[in-house]
């Protein structure tokens, strides 16, 4: 009997915490075709960026989730060693996570991060792209990347990235979106 009781009290536990451990709903991701959504994010710098600076350009936007942990230092780092391949391609490489400036700044120090690193510490730009999460009370953006074309329209979207293969997905769709269009 003590066993039913603990195992009923902990089912209701678990029921009544389980919406604090799940994923608050996010907007819906913006998908190939449509104009990629308009920000206005500062870099490890202090520059500001916008779409439409990099108009004419391809534009690799990746979010991810927290600057120094595992997996978003592996992708920063892929993205590190593809970044002339990419440009090469003609695409610029803008990271995103909701991080503020200075750790983007130690960040990208620590690891040579030859590109921008955005923050979006209101988590605005995650929202409008539908990445923006949260668990246990802590936002983050998901690890998600978007392809934008030279003309600000997503071009693919890559949704729960590896962050070991994302760079090189995104750099063999590349030159095939590329000879698409």
């Amino acid at each position: 009997m003590r066993r039913l009781s603990f195992l009923l009290l902990l089912s209701l536990l678990a029921a009544w915490l389980a919406p604090a451990w799940a994923d608050e709903a996010a907007p819906a991701m913006p998908k190939a075709g449509q104009v990629a959504p308009d920000f206005r994010l500062q870099d490890q710098n202090g520059k500001w960026h916008t779409p439409a600076d990099h108009q004419g350009h391809w534009v690799v936007l990746y979010f991810y989730p927290k600057d120094f942990t595992p997996g978003c230092t592996t992708e920063v780092c892929a993205f590190r060693d593809d970044v002339a391949k990419l440009r090469q391609q003609g695409a610029d490489v803008l990271g995103v996570s909701l991080d503020d400036v200075k750790s983007h700044a130690e960040f990208a120090a620590k690891y040579h991060v030859p590109f921008p690193l955005l923050s979006d510490a209101d988590s605005k730009t995650a929202q409008a792209y539908g990445v923006l999460a949260s668990k246990l009370g802590f936002k983050y953006a998901r690890r998600t990347t978007f392809l934008i074309d030279p003309q600000g329209r997503i071009a693919k979207v890559y949704p729960d990235v590896d962050p070991e293969k994302n760079s090189a997905q995104v750099l063999s769709d590349l030159a095939t979106l590329k000879v698409a269009s």
